[in-house]
């Protein structure tokens, strides 16, 4: 149906589908061409992009999915049928990715603002179109689990991700990934709206969260921390949330909350891949994962997300469950299961164990994960070229084509297209070039020259073989050090040109066999190369150079030329270098554009002009000129730009005889270029031409400066095909009349068909290529694509073909045999051949001169020896001089000169070898011989032929001496600290603190009154018989204290020790324990209930420590028997050289004896080699020199001389040496004796007398004697050595047997330290747990032992607050006094509670300074309330009258202590409930951890069970005799013993012994238990007798205080107010000073008497003068009365008097009221000071005289 059209609505309907033929990329053709569009029509592609990541996966069918250039590829993969989506922008295809339903595609293209096609399947229909998602290009796509939303990233410039509503085309959220390239994003499969992207150096996690703004995307960076910056290829999100990601070094990261969690590896540290891990899968609960390894790894995924370290490496290892290796060079790069049940050839239950795998190595395998026993082997579905393709040649004869680029030769039938053969590199070197010979080279046309990456060019050969198709090698040269590059055959099929990267062309003559002619040089790597055409006057081959220069050489001439030193030619060459033009093309394009661009302009004012004219308008030719007047361009012109780097040429072609046309890349591209060579005479050595600019150049329409790298003439099709850089293919077809011989450089401005077929970014076409007959056309590039096309529809093609396939020749037998490959990388190029065998003929022809002068010398040497021993054998008078012999006497000399220079130059030349072998030697010694303690040296018995030899010892390693070391320093330290206290426990440290708490709790009150108490005692004040008393009832108060003090301490003490209910005896405890851990039985520990004791746990420490001990031993052992060894080779020694002495003597002896008497002398023995091995290293010059003739003689049997033509010197062996000497020894001896003998009888008419006679026979006694005394000796001396001989030989006998049952345990041990190694990692992190929670015990049990202390003296202080409210109650009954009237009323006045302001720190600030709380306020006033009540009100602040005032003042100073008193006591009590529940609160928590404490033991004491299992596992080898077996059955002993239990006769003993022993402890158990049951019941009964006669003594104090005080009492208080020394002193001191303020108030009396008889004496003289002054005044009033009658104012006078009168009597009652009010203000001022609060007014001050009275 046809599709609909596009509707303008937010959401299409489910049922819209886009016409896929108006998006799908199609052909270019030039418009009005005429061209058709299906000039090239694809028929099939042979290639895919197997470098891609994740570019396979699975449809319904199955049908693989993946994409290739500019396709996407649909495969059936039951029947091999292709079918094709073509991208809609025509630059390549980014990504792939599958629907989770299967029912949909995404294809993520690559081009300007590309888009996201979703294409529906089965149906094909394009379906969903995304837009405006990246830049440039996609690199990956991802559905969610639901489907319903794509994510998206893309590459550079943006890295955009973003998250689609795909199914209605819209962005849903979108933010920059990264700055640098991301490889995938995924979707979380359980937390919905999560992501992951990964990429190069990173990895980010995403998550779309709601903000109050709308959907957000959020990403958060993944931290590496200490792990290197890795990328990271492969993912996957854990069901949990976290993420686990591969590494570049193929181990696993956990990441989790942005961090690396733990790093995964294998046991042993090894990467769970062998590079880098490429993607990961979960299936059905467990972990997949690929790498580039080529293996396929099953892990645990429940231990994977769980895993954790537990030390600081951050490294958890673990094991694969399973793992496939696919194949050899095999990259995986990812993994789709099939998920189709329509499978016919396996059945359903292994349908979901198939995988289809993705090989970077350019395939496509079938893999079955089942890991079972019917599990089939990987199988490889399809073999493509793996990378970029770098040569396409076809049969020149039939319909099959041949590819190269990888190390695979792949041959294809490209009508049945599928691939015939394939031939591999041995070495793993790259194919690099292919040409197919036509029927002018080899008639079958079977065979292909191909060049690779090694250098090597081999010839191959086609041919049918049992039925197969099969490559065969024929032939194989190395004519490139390098990369060979290009090929191209001579058109008269004999001459092949060879180009290579190693800048060299080398000529090959082909007829059956390839023939090398030679090579020359060229001026830089070959790209290209081409012959001249067959038009040419001289054929000629055009080199292309990759660094922008051209060579042309003339063709070789086959046999013109002699190759027997080398193959190197001197043709002519001439040279080109090409000079960059495009930057002055582009300005003179830039000046053309503008002319023509005036040109219009002005063409269009001269119409306007005309048109104003026409119009009627006149103009004047000013005014015309203005008008046409142009403005002047200023625009700048960019300067021209010529690379530094010459531009790569990628192909030349002949336009004509030397000229050619050259296709550049870089800067130059988008032209094709004409060149020249100079016409002067081509120079062939000097390839470095200046420059020169090409005489042509022609753009190429439409490149956009794109690079043509390949340029292909197709003669059949007539026309001319480019492949550009960024995948493009053009054809130009060219017209008939066209000679195509040559180039012609129009041929690119011709109309042309061009189409989008390889990826534009790595789709490099690097190989164009026709069929034989023209009807097919081959494009392969860089993205190792192969497409295949057809010039004319592909139904008429293939009609005229149907019935042909591609037949190989069948191989003759001739054929079978295949040449001999070069397999070595190394091997030598065909130039370097010749130089070496060039070589090695001169050095033979040398050697072989050198060896004819030396036979030369050789037979004038020996004529001259032989002249030599005829001169010796002349008589002397007639015998020559040696000296006569030298011609010239200086020549001796100089040859000694020059050799000793000689000498001295070799000594100076081989000081650096002599030292470097002195110092391999030392290296050597240190190694081998450093290490060794004593080596293995034999000792031989001199008698027989019995042998012993010593241990080889090696020295104990540092770790020996360390542990040593460490055992000295603990026993040191073990002696000095027996008498210290190692540790101490709790409760000790509670004693402890509380010690030092009660030093601290005096205050500084206490003390000072303490140290006041003390001064007072040293002075005291009371004296005499009062003092005596005072001491005394102080004594006896003391004596009475300190025998009560050690009362309570002996009764704290008691009460201290005394036990709780359940106490029992620690003793008793222990000692029960160690009765039931050794109650007599064997603890076997294979037993399931045996618990391995504390003291017997073993650790990779003690038992590495048990090895080096047992090492020490037998280091011991065997030091201990090779020093009595030494000691007894030393003695050897020593007897050899006492014999020898001996021997020597007897031989003296016998010289003198007469023949008959002679005996034969012994044998002296000798010390062997092997007894003396250090003496093989012992050498001299000689025996240098003998060493150096015995090599030459074993190596060269035919030079076997005793002595050479130069007196050499012979080979005696020692023994020889001694038997010769020996031999001459006895000869001499015989010689000397005779003459002794025959002395004196020899002597003429003389007789021996009687007396000589006699003395020489005393003589001969003698020297018998001694003779025999001699041989004695040395048959005791070799006697004696044998004895001691075979008794240490005995004895290294039984040693042997120790040592080697030691190595047995030594075994042993070894084993058991492997085990324990394993168990090292758990171990120590359970007695890690063990000691935190033990550690961590301590310290709580400690804090709670500082809570207790601290309490304890929380609960002193209140009681000594306490002790001090009773004492201030006593010190208030002492202050009242007894029957004092007013005592009820001062008790209230101190019972009262009253308000005070709160005591605040200086530090605080604030106005309530008498502020309290609402609580105390309103507690104190209903307290108060309470107490008026009671008390019906009284005034405490003012002391009654008939109150002693300084009792009342007291009782308010006592009051006020007693309110401190209970505010401290208030506060210590709430200070120790807070106490008390913070140590509850810490108890509580000891109690959790003692628990945690038992579960961590209890879990170390499983892990102890399960090592020591593990260790009983092991096998102890134990050597029984045959009568220690005692487990018979039926009366033999069984073969089996492995149920046998190896046990020590006297721990059988012991264990029999120990059933008596427990009986008897049993019964004397029983005896002591009836004992103390007994002592327990009279203890009961003392007891309670105690108690009574307690009761009756308390009664009897009871009345006996009752009889004496009346009432019961204190004995305490009582005893402590009996005496009180300072108030005493007090009542002292207030005694004296009472006496003297007595005797001060009787002086005071007597002073006050005298003043008073001075008062009265002067009141009398003072009476006296009152009445002389009455009579006085008396005359005066008569004498005045006189004078009134005289004067005439005498009434004047007389008001007068009055008023002196009245002034008087006034100033007399003012001074009585002053004292009136005097009395008055005392009298106040007294009641006043008999209240407190009371002030003192000032006193009254008489009223002021006025002046006019003064």
């Amino acid at each position: 149906m046809p599709a609909k059209k596009p509707v303008d609505s937010d959401s299409k309907p489910l049922d819209f589908y886009y016409n896929y033929e108006e998006y799908a990329s199609g052909s270019y053709v030039t418009p009005e061409s005429g061209i058709p569009s299906n000039l090239l029509h694809l028929f099939h592609s042979f290639g895919y992009d197997c470098k891609k990541r994740s570019n396979l996966f699975l449809l319904p069918g199955p049908t693989a999915l993946y994409a290739a250039g500019n396709l996407v590829h649909l495969v059936d993969l039951n029947d091999g049928s292709h079918r094709y989506l073509r991208s809609a922008g025509g630059g390549g295809i980014g990504a792939v990715t599958v629907h989770p339903s299967q029912n949909y595609f995404a294809i993520a293209e690559k081009s300007t603002k590309p888009d996201i096609m979703i294409y529906e399947f089965p149906s094909l229909k394009l379906f969903r179109i995304l837009k405006e998602g990246t830049e440039e290009a996609f690199s990956f796509v991802d559905f969610n689990p639901n489907g319903n939303l794509l994510a998206s990233v893309g590459c550079a410039p943006d890295f955009m991700l973003t998250v689609w509503d795909w199914i209605n085309e819209k962005v849903m959220l979108r933010s920059k990934a990264f700055s640098q390239d991301i490889f995938r994003v995924k979707f979380a499969p359980e937390q919905e709206g999560q992501l992951t992207s990964s990429g190069t150096g990173h990895i980010r996690f995403w998550k779309m969260a709601r903000t109050f703004t709308g959907l957000k995307l959020k990403g958060e960076l993944g931290r590496f921390g200490k792990t290197a910056l890795t990328d990271i290829d492969g993912f996957v999100q854990l069901p949990d949330g976290k993420v686990l990601s591969g590494a570049e070094w193929g181990n696993l990261l956990l990441w989790d909350g942005g961090l690396i969690k733990v790093e995964i590896c294998r046991k042993g540290n090894k990467p769970c891949h062998a590079g880098s891990i490429q993607q990961l899968i979960i299936d059905e609960g467990e972990l997949i994962t690929i790498g580039v390894d080529g293996y396929v790894r099953v892990w645990e995924l429940e231990s994977i997300d769980t895993a954790d370290t537990t030390d600081d490496s951050d490294v958890f290892e673990v094991e694969p469950m399973n793992e496939l290796k696919v194949g050899q060079d095999v990259q995986l790069t990812s993994m789709v299961k099939l998920r189709d049940a329509n499978q016919k050839e396996e059945a359903d239950d292994s349908i979901a164990s198939i995988w289809y795998a993705q090989d970077a190595n350019g395939g496509i395998w079938k893999l079955d994960l089942s890991f079972s026993h019917t599990t089939k082997p990987p199988e490889k579905l399809h073999s493509f070229t793996s990378g970029m393709i770098t040569g396409i040649t076809t049969s020149p004869s039939t319909q099959m084509f041949a590819v190269t680029g990888d190390p695979y030769i792949r041959i294809y039938d490209y009508v049945t297209k599928q691939a015939l053969c394939e031939y591999r590199c041995p070495m793993s070197s790259n194919s690099t070039a292919i040409l197919w010979p036509g029927k002018m080279t080899y008639e079958k046309c079977n065979i292909l020259l191909a060049g690779f990456s090694n250098g090597l060019l081999r010839a191959l050969t086609l041919q049918k073989k049992d039925g197969k198709n099969t490559i065969a090698l024929q032939q194989v040269l190395k004519p490139h050090t390098s990369d060979v590059t290009a090929m191209a055959l001579h058109h008269s099929g004999r001459i092949l040109a060879t180009g290579g990267e190693d800048s060299t062309v080398f000529f090959f003559r082909l007829d059956s066999t390839i023939e090398p002619i030679g090579f020359v040089s060229v001026p830089g790597p070959v790209s290209h190369l081409q012959w001249s055409p067959i038009t040419f006057s001289q054929s000629t081959l055009l080199v292309s150079c990759l660094n922008g220069k051209v060579a042309e050489i003339d063709a070789p001439v086959t046999g013109s030329y002699d190759t027997s030193h080398s193959f190197k030619l001197n043709l002519p060459i001439k040279y080109y270098a090409f000079k960059s033009v495009k930057s002055q093309l582009r300005r003179d394009e830039a000046r053309e554009k503008k002319r023509t661009e005036r040109e219009k302009q002005l063409k269009e004012k001269q119409k306007e002009l005309k048109r104003r004219k026409d119009r009627g308008d006149e103009f004047t030719e000013e005014e015309e000129r203005e008008f046409l007047k142009l403005e002047d361009d200023e625009e700048e012109e960019e300067p021209l730009h010529i690379p530094s780097t010459p531009s790569p040429i990628y192909s030349a072609f002949y336009t004509g005889e030397g000229k050619f046309a050259v296709s550049v890349g870089d800067f130059d591209a988008g032209y094709l270029y004409e060149c020249q060579f100079s016409s002067e005479k081509a120079i062939s050595h000097d390839p470095d031409v200046a420059p020169a600019a090409p005489i042509n150049a022609v753009g190429v329409p439409e490149c956009n400066d794109v690079p043509a790298t390949h340029i292909y003439h197709s003669d059949r099709a007539h026309s001319l095909l480019v492949g550009f850089a960024n995948g493009k293919i053009r054809a130009h077809p060219i017209p008939e009349d066209w000679d195509m011989g040559t180039f012609k450089m129009d041929s690119v401005t011709l109309p042309y068909w061009q189409l989008s077929m390889h990826d534009c970014e790595t789709g490099f076409v690097s190989s164009i290529a026709e069929s034989h007959d023209g009807a097919f056309l081959f494009t392969g590039g860089n993205d190792g694509n192969i497409y295949g096309y057809n010039f004319l529809p592909f139904e008429e093609v293939y009609k005229s073909m149907e019935g042909q396939r591609a037949r190989l020749p069948s191989a003759r037998k001739e054929d079978i045999v295949s040449a001999d490959d070069i397999d070595d990388p190394n091997a030598y190029s065909i130039e370097d051949a010749k130089l070496k065998a060039e070589h090695d003929r001169y050095m033979k022809e040398a050697e072989a001169k050198k060896s004819e002068e030396r036979n030369k010398l050789s037979t004038l040497r020996n004529e001259f020896q032989e002249i030599l021993k005829k001169n010796d054998d002349l008589p002397k008078s007639v015998r020559l001089d040696r000296s006569e012999f030298e011609l010239d006497p200086t020549l001796r000399v100089n040859m000694h000169e020059s050799t000793n220079k000689k000498i001295e130059r070799v000594k100076l030349e081989m000081q650096w070898e002599k030292e470097k072998l002195a110092l391999a030697t030392r290296k050597i010694k240190n190694r081998f011989s450093a290490m060794i303690d004593c080596p293995r040296i034999m000792l031989h018995a001199i008698r027989t032929s019995h042998t012993v030899s010593s241990y080889r010892v090696t020295s104990l390693g540092d770790e020996y001496f360390a542990l040593e070391k460490q055992i000295k320093e603990r026993a040191t330290a073990a002696g000095i600290g027996d008498g210290s206290v190692k540790g101490r426990k709790i409760s000790d440290n509670l004693e402890m603190k509380r010690k030092e708490m009660r030093k601290d709790t005096l205050s500084d009150q206490q003390q000072e009154f303490l140290h006041g108490a003390v001064k007072k005692q040293k002075g005291t004040t009371l004296q005499g018989r009062q003092a005596e008393k005072v001491a005394k009832a102080i004594k006896k108060a003391e004596e009475a204290k300190r025998k009560r003090d050690e009362r309570q301490k002996e009764w704290k003490d008691l009460y201290k020790h005394k036990p709780e209910d359940n106490y029992e005896d620690p003793a008793d405890i222990k000692a029960i324990q160690e009765a039931k851990a050794n109650i007599g039985d064997f603890k076997l520990k294979t037993a399931s209930d045996y618990v391995v004791p504390e003291h017997l746990r073993m650790d990779t420490e003690k038992k590495k420590s048990q090895i080096l001990i047992l090492q020490g031993l037998i280091h011991a052992e065997k030091t201990k028997f090779n020093t009595r060894f030494s000691s007894l080779r030393d003695d050897k020694q020593r007897r050899i050289e006492q014999i020898r002495n001996w021997v020597n003597e007897i031989r003296d002896i016998q010289h003198r004896l007469n023949e008959n008497l002679v005996k034969q002398v012994p044998k002296v023995p000798e010390m062997k080699p092997d007894e003396l091995p250090e003496k093989k290293y012992e050498y001299t010059r000689e025996t240098l020199l003998q060493f150096q003739i015995s090599e030459q003689e074993r190596e060269d049997a035919s030079k076997k001389q005793s002595g050479g033509s130069f007196g050499g010197f012979g080979g005696f062996t020692k023994n020889d040496e001694e038997d010769t000497t020996s031999s001459n020894g006895k000869r001499s001896a015989t010689a000397v004796s005779t003459p002794l003998r025959s002395r004196h009888p020899s002597r003429p008419d003389r007789l021996l007398s009687p007396l000589e006679i006699q003395m020489g026979k005393i003589k001969e006694i003698k020297m018998i004697h001694r003779r025999n005394q001699l041989l004695k000796l040395v048959q005791e001396s070799i006697t004696e050595f044998d004895a001691n001989f075979h008794l240490l030989r005995h004895e290294k006998t039984f040693l042997d047997v120790d040592l080697k049952m030691a190595d047995l345990r030594q075994i042993t041990l070894l084993e058991e330290f492997l085990i324990l190694k394993e168990y090292e990692k758990r171990e120590t992190t359970l007695s890690g747990r063990v000691t935190s929670k033990r550690i961590e015990l301590d310290e709580m049990h400690a804090k709670v032992a500082d809570m207790q202390v601290k309490l304890e003296a929380k609960r002193r202080d209140i009681e000594k607050l306490s002790d001090r409210e009773k004492a201030l109650n006593a010190n208030l009954a002492t202050l009242i006094g007894e029957n004092n009237k007013f005592s009820d009323f001062l008790n209230k006045v101190f019972r009262k509670k009253i308000k005070r302001a709160k005591k605040k720190n200086p530090d605080e600030e604030g106005d309530g300074e008498s502020e309290m709380s609402s609580d105390d306020e309103s507690d104190w006033s209903s307290e108060e309330d309470d107490d008026d009540s009671i008390e019906g009100g009284f005034d405490d602040s003012t002391c009654p009258p008939g109150c002693d005032e300084q009792t009342f003042r007291g009782v308010l100073e006592l009051r006020e202590k007693r309110l401190d008193i209970e505010e401290g006591l208030v506060e210590e009590k709430k200070l120790a409930e807070q106490q008390k529940k913070d140590m509850d609160s810490t108890v509580k928590k000891s109690k959790v951890m003692e628990s945690q404490l038992k579960t961590a033991k209890d879990a170390l004491e499983e892990f102890q069970v399960e090592k020591q299992g593990k260790l009983n596992e092991l096998d102890v080898v134990v050597p029984l005799r045959l009568s220690q077996v005692e487990h018979v059955s039926n009366g033999s002993v069984p073969s089996d013993l492995s149920s046998c239990l190896v046990f020590t006769n006297q721990s059988l003993l012991g264990l029999q012994r120990r059933i008596k022993e427990l009986q008897h402890e049993k019964a004397e158990q029983r005896s002591l238990f009836k004992n103390a049951r007994m002592q327990h019941v009279h203890l009961i009964k003392d007891r309670k007798g105690m108690e009574s006669k307690i009761e009756r003594l308390e009664e009897k104090c009871e009345q006996m205080m009752l009889l004496k005080f009346g009432r019961i009492v204190d004995l305490d208080k009582l005893d402590s107010i009996t005496v009180n020394k300072t108030v005493e002193e007090l009542k002292q001191t207030v005694h004296n000073t009472e006496l003297k303020n007595s005797a001060k108030l009787r002086k005071l009396d007597r002073h006050i008497e005298s003043l008073k008889d001075r008062i009265t004496e002067l009141t009398r003289e003072n009476t006296r003068h009152l009445e002389k002054y009455n009579v006085l005044a008396r005359e005066k009033t008569h004498l005045e009365k006189n004078l009134d009658h005289r004067q005439k104012d005498v009434n004047l006078d007389q008001r007068t008097d009055n008023k002196s009168d009245m002034r008087e009597r006034q100033r007399l009652m003012q001074l009585v009221q002053l004292q009136a009010q005097e009395i008055q203000a005392l009298k106040e001022e007294i009641g006043l000071l008999s209240r407190k609060g009371g002030h003192i007014l000032p006193p009254a001050q008489p009223p002021i005289a006025r002046e006019g009275e003064l």
